[in-house]
């Protein structure tokens, strides 16, 4: 059932929806749900395990939270609840959001429904597979480089990042704090933005959200509006022959549609990974030195003193990846380094920004590639920099707070999801959502 149907619903057919999701999240064999709760009563929702709900267990799939309660909910939480809406489960991610393959989970990893023995992308993995099985209508993930809009892609589904400050982040676990956003993974582009004009709007609590008000995208659909837009040929030429097949044939799809096209080029997308890693561990080092054993989750045991506890707690609690990119963020921040790489980095990030200006001169929107591949086997992506490679094409919109809709094109010859990405300037998202009906009507991908 698609998430607009599912709201007309009265309340004991909800109730009814309820009962045949949970069956579906307990039948389930690709590990995307954490747990499940049936105590709500509005439209089943499967929320990030990094996205607070109150009295609910959430832990960002990692040891060192095990334990900790969510003492309130986040404001996107009180949002679907005031829709007639709620949570109905913990979806499996990537350690505090850190990965691209939801395998470094405490809980395990999660598995591709379209193929059980590879991955469905991270961090919101949970969340995307969840919905492409058909265990969820619609799901709330996070994206921070990509994390929403790569599983989607690796899945089949529509995921969209808002414009940074468009939704809040109050009560969303922090990675890294001027990329951090919540956004909708769902069937298709219309259930896409039922669920972002829920969630989206200005919210005093949190100090980066953006006070505008929301104009509703959902009733200003409109598939037919035509648009300049931009695609990236250097992009293409690092991606493999899957990828350019489904970039070709959107492009065709939207020039059939009536889109002018235009083509331009971008930097070296090595720059815009360099420039993120940095930029990244070195806000999540900050945002993590709080789980120290005091406060929050879980605490070692046979402890001698405080430097002591510090160290055991964060040692067993906190997992490879997470480890590996405090140790970078550290590094970056240190005294001698911080000149040289995190003020850099900010450098760049503006010129990535600027770069990106000059072409919405001249375009509505950019498409470009997700990922340079489709979906990896489980255990492939042992190299973390093999993993870091894999999000060049999502990362920069991250950096310059774009939004950023991902949707599926195509399946390929293994029967695997192709999807690319849909890119506007900040606070423009219509363009997105009219033109990828436009292209979601066309490719035809179910």
């Amino acid at each position: 059932m698609k998430l607009r149907d599912a709201l007309k619903l009265n309340k004991d057919e909800v109730k009814s929806l309820r009962e045949d999701i949970l069956s579906k999240a307990k039948q389930s064999k690709i590990n995307a749900y954490i747990s499940t709760d049936s105590s709500g009563d509005g439209v089943p929702i499967l929320v990030k395990d990094n996205i607070q709900v109150k009295n609910w267990s959430v832990t960002s799939g990692s040891k060192i939270l095990q334990g900790y309660i969510a003492p309130y909910s986040a404001t996107v939480i009180d949002k679907l609840n005031s829709a007639g809406l709620s949570p109905l489960g913990r979806a499996n991610m990537d350690e505090f959001a850190m990965g691209s393959t939801t395998e470094s989970s405490f809980y395990g990893a999660t598995l591709n429904p379209h193929d059980i023995s590879r991955v469905p992308g991270g961090s919101s993995g949970g969340s995307a597979a969840a919905v492409a099985e058909g265990s969820a209508i619609a799901a709330l993930g996070s994206d921070t480089g990509g994390s929403i809009r790569q599983p989607a892609s690796y899945c089949g589904v529509v995921g969209f990042k808002p414009t940074y400050g468009k939704v809040s982040r109050y009560g969303l676990g922090a990675y890294a704090s001027s990329l951090d956003q919540i956004g909708p993974i769902t069937q298709d582009i219309e259930d896409c933005a039922v669920l972002y004009d829920i969630i989206a709007g200005y919210d005093p609590k949190d100090s980066t959200s953006a006070n505008l008000e929301h104009t509703p995208i959902t009733p200003n659909l409109d598939a037919d509006k035509t648009y300049t837009i931009a695609v990236i040929d250097n992009y293409i030429d690092e991606a493999n022959s899957d990828i350019k097949e489904a970039y070709s044939l959107a492009i065709k799809a939207l020039q059939d549609a009536g889109h002018t096209i235009i083509h331009k080029t971008m930097s070296n997308t090595k720059y815009d990974i360099a420039t993120y890693y940095i930029i990244a561990t070195a806000e999540a080092a900050t945002n993590l030195a709080r789980y120290d054993g005091i406060r929050y989750g879980r605490r070692a045991e046979d402890v001698k003193n405080i430097k002591d506890l510090y160290v055991k707690t964060r040692s067993e609690g906190f997992g490879d990846e997470v480890k590996r990119r405090i140790l970078l963020g550290n590094f970056v921040l240190s005294s001698g380094y911080y000149d040289a790489y995190y003020l850099k980095a900010q450098q760049v990030r503006h010129l990535i920004r600027d770069e990106f200006s000059k072409i919405f001169d001249e375009a509505d929107l950019i498409l470009s590639p997700i990922t340079p591949t489709v979906a990896p086997k489980v255990g492939e992506t042992i190299d973390p920099l093999q993993m870091y490679k894999s999000d060049m094409f999502t990362i920069a919109i991250n950096l310059v707070g774009l939004p950023a809709l991902s949707l599926p094109i195509m399946k390929n010859a293994d029967g695997l999801p192709v999807g690319l990405q849909l890119i506007a300037k900040t606070f423009n998202e219509q363009p997105i959502f009219n033109t990828a009906l436009s292209l979601e009507k066309r490719v035809n991908y179910n």
